[in-house]
């Protein structure tokens, strides 16, 4: 044994390692303190462009479709239990499912693990709606405002909402992915403006953790 622990991504673990060694603090779930660093402002993809477009015009929650009633239960499963799980975080019921239910589907949308961007979530802005950084990103995800600049339309303000916020951080992550060819490592050091350094994305593979379900009925 080599100490890793199991679905632990060996990056992530070796970047911990380095991290205890060198003394650096991840600064996962701290109260009040929105991370946000430095994203870099690029040209995108014409499909970037349309699915944050269409986050703008949107105004209501998504509804999920489902292939078959196993899907449909396995989700209503996973709500339940990740509902039960932010009520600490999230104390009125109504936001807390429709944060869930929109976080599910823009993850799915995305081609996202829903688990890790809950992760990023909790470390980014602690759950808090209106979180606003010390470089002006905004919201659950906390997205830069230059975002809205680039498809050009749109309010910095439209961050704050819950659709639009969720849209935007699922799609640029989905795209430093594709930029990284994969590496999730660094798909999240570039979201945070911190590329190729260990404690942001440490630090959302450890609140990932706290998202991980594993359907056990049936």
């Amino acid at each position: 044994m080599n100490g890793r622990a199991a679905g632990v991504p060996r990056r992530a673990w070796l970047a911990s390692t380095t991290a205890a060694v060198t003394g650096a603090v991840p600064w996962l779930g701290l109260p009040g303190i929105a991370h946000a660093g430095a994203q870099l402002e690029e040209p995108l993809a014409d499909a970037v462009r349309t699915a944050l477009s269409a986050a703008i015009a949107a105004s209501a929650p998504p509804i999920p479709e489902f292939a078959d009633t196993a899907s449909r239960i396995q989700h209503m499963r996973w709500l339940s239990e990740m509902a039960e799980r932010l009520r600490r975080r999230m104390p009125d019921r109504d936001s807390r499912v429709e944060f869930l239910r929109t976080v599910w589907y823009e993850s799915r949308r995305a081609g996202l693990d829903v688990s890790m961007v809950l992760g990023l979530i909790q470390v980014e802005s602690a759950f808090r709606k209106f979180a606003v950084s010390s470089v002006g990103a905004r919201g659950y995800m906390q997205v830069m405002p230059f975002w809205m600049r680039t498809i050009g339309q749109g309010e910095p303000e439209r961050l704050f909402h819950l659709q639009t916020n969720l849209r935007f951080g699922c799609v640029i992550l989905r795209h430093y992915l594709e930029r990284e060819r994969g590496d999730a490592f660094m798909a999240l050091g570039r979201y945070n403006g911190s590329r190729g350094r260990a404690p942001y994305p440490n630090s959302v593979f450890a609140a990932q953790r706290n998202w991980a379900f594993a359907d056990r009925a049936g």
